[in-house]
């Protein structure tokens, strides 16, 4: 097993915690980081995140902390596993503690609210580009992850040997780790996946069957490629783990919140109903505005993830949303 330099997560969630018991779980000495001391130290005496991830318990070289300034000292590269909202806040964090040559990696899944902002490029702004920054997503489920379940991934970054230490790292074990310099790619597949989940889960609580549920997934990819074209993203990307991937996973499994909201969203839950029924964030609500507001900007036409947000809003009942994309008129499948 190879040695690796200590590295800090930030964010003790389910996908967080589920990364730093890779990460450890591989040899490298982890810290992974919360804000409340007192949930931290009852993590670290337990040895698993019985909140999050019950059942999945920490390795030797796995350490739950509440004292980043110590954590980030130690360290090699950080990532930072908090919410996509949540990105700046954490990256105000660390820029009084982050120090020359440690790597930024990121695997938040979502836009910044209000702004539209790729996750690297709020991590730019806040922590300034004397970092390599790296994004690793790809179609995981925190818990599988945790429990040691064959997993793939794609580590991103414009600094291709940060992008295989990163990868290295967290490599083995039935862990495998890609490397790409498509960036941008790889942010908008893991942000746009999650409005479409909630568009395929709203027509599989309509009861519309596993014809429009595989329609829907290929349309809806199309529509993400198209909104990854006009950034410049590649389209070998979306066709690999962190699109197509990805959004197969998180369309057509109930472990993701994205679509269990599309569903009670589809079975006549009101769209505040469905947010206080589901245990955890749903990713897919706040990165829809934010994903549409892009492609406006852009001129990119995307008619499921329209459908998709405005039912989201409360503006257009989930039947008519289905209705008016059934109305739309003949056109090439290319297009």
């Amino acid at each position: 097993m190879t040695e690796h330099k200590p590295i800090t997560v930030l964010g003790a969630g389910a996908f967080g915690t589920a990364l730093a018991i890779q990460l450890s779980r591989r040899g490298a000495p982890t810290f992974l980081w919360g804000r409340d001391a007192t949930v931290m130290a009852t993590l670290q005496e337990s040895r698993e995140n019985p909140r999050y991830l019950r059942g999945c318990a920490f390795p030797a070289q796995l350490t739950a902390t509440a004292n980043l300034a110590e954590a980030v000292s130690h360290s090699g590269d950080l990532l930072i596993a908090t919410p996509s909202p949540a990105l700046r806040e954490s990256c105000e964090r660390l820029k009084p503690l982050v120090q020359p040559g440690q790597g930024i990696a990121c695997a938040c899944k979502g836009l910044e609210p209000g702004s539209g902002r790729l996750a690297h490029e709020v991590i730019a702004d806040v922590l300034g580009s004397g970092h390599a920054i790296a994004i690793v997503s790809g179609p995981t489920f925190a818990k599988e992850l945790g429990l040691g379940l064959p997993t793939a991934v794609t580590v991103a970054s414009a600094d291709a040997a940060f992008a295989v230490r990163l990868a290295e790292a967290f490599h083995g074990d039935g862990f495998r780790a890609y490397t790409s310099s498509d960036v941008i790619g790889v942010e908008i597949g893991g942000a746009a996946k999650n409005v479409l989940a909630i568009a395929v889960g709203i027509a599989d609580g309509l009861g519309l069957g596993a014809n429009t549920r595989a329609a829907m997934i290929t349309r809806g990819l199309n529509e993400i490629r198209r909104l990854g074209a006009a950034l410049g993203a590649q389209a070998e990307t979306l066709m690999g783990l962190a699109g197509l991937g990805d959004l197969v996973l998180t369309c057509t499994d109930n472990q993701s919140r994205n679509r269990r909201y599309g569903l009670l969203l589809g079975q006549g839950k009101k769209p505040e109903e469905a947010q206080a029924a589901i245990e955890g964030v749903v990713e897919g609500v706040r990165a829809a505005p934010e994903v549409l507001r892009l492609a406006r900007k852009l001129d990119v036409e995307l008619p499921l993830l329209e459908m998709a947000g405005a039912v989201i809003a409360g503006t257009v009942t989930p039947v008519d949303a289905l209705r008016r994309l059934a109305e739309r008129p003949l056109r090439a499948e290319a297009g």
